[in-house]
């Protein structure tokens, strides 16, 4: 790939402004969250379980043979790599497993249909879900036939059963998210996708889970870099996506 002089120092200045810019991003997008739901972090005890749970966006190329917790290579190179290394820095003490188990393309009911191995086996003390994309993307491309109310049904099935087996799990939600003006989102994705993401935040509300507004996050970035420096496609975040991602997921928690 040849890039010019111009490109390059235009490059860098986005670069140099969107990664300055993330305390300021995070602090315009995210909403102080209810008292009783902060603090999480400071409520794990040593020895507990974190998993990050999810489609292609958490799963991030990681590999799927050994599954360790606190590996690198079980963890791949997104958002839940970066928010679980800051964990095991800053807490090395409270000796936490942190577990990623998203895979590429999943959508709620295939969440489900491994939910005994990738999570109740696991026995998380904090579960982290972001799904959805995917409902809505494979329904648009047409390999999936669902709508918004089988994924709020479904998720709000898993959750149930979720707080059945492990009643006592701290659980955080992640919006699904979409960036116009990259390569696979367009117009043809509104007003609908809109539903899917009201959807996780009326489960977050039902269930007393912590909510991460990733779509005004990503809206928010947009004002200090274009939506290609944060995600290529408009779905899979790059670098500082991901960046912008686990630093939003850390002031979630805390």
């Amino acid at each position: 790939m040849n890039i010019n002089r111009r490109d390059f120092f235009s490059t860098a200045a986005a670069g140099t402004v969107g990664l300055a810019a993330i305390p300021g991003i995070l602090s315009a997008s995210m909403l102080p969250g209810k008292k009783k739901q902060k603090g999480i972090l400071s409520s794990l005890k040593t020895g507990d379980v974190i998993l990050f749970q999810g489609d292609s966006i958490t799963d991030a190329g990681r590999e799927k043979e050994k599954q360790q917790s606190n590996s690198p290579w079980s963890f791949g190179y997104g958002y839940a790599y970066l928010a679980a290394a800051n964990l095991l820095n800053t807490r090395s003490a409270q000796n936490l497993s942190i577990y990623n188990r998203g895979i590429s393309g999943n959508k709620v009911y295939q969440l489900a249909d491994r939910w005994q191995k990738d999570c109740f086996d696991l026995k998380p003390n904090l579960l982290s879900i972001l799904i959805g994309v995917n409902d809505f993307w494979h329904k648009l491309d047409g390999k999936y036939d669902g709508t918004v109310e089988k994924y709020e049904n479904d998720y709000r099935q898993l959750l149930n059963l979720t707080k059945k087996i492990l009643p006592d799990v701290k659980l955080v939600i992640g919006e699904p998210f979409a960036v116009l003006g990259c390569s696979a989102v367009n117009e043809k994705w509104y007003p609908e996708f809109d539903s899917y993401r009201a959807s996780s935040k009326k489960l977050a509300n039902e269930f007393d889970a912590i909510f991460i507004p990733y779509q005004a996050i990503f809206d928010e970035a947009q004002k200090q870099a274009p939506g290609k420096y944060w995600t290529g496609d408009g779905v899979h975040p790059s670098m500082a996506g991901s960046s912008l991602m686990a630093e939003a997921w850390l002031k979630a928690v805390k």
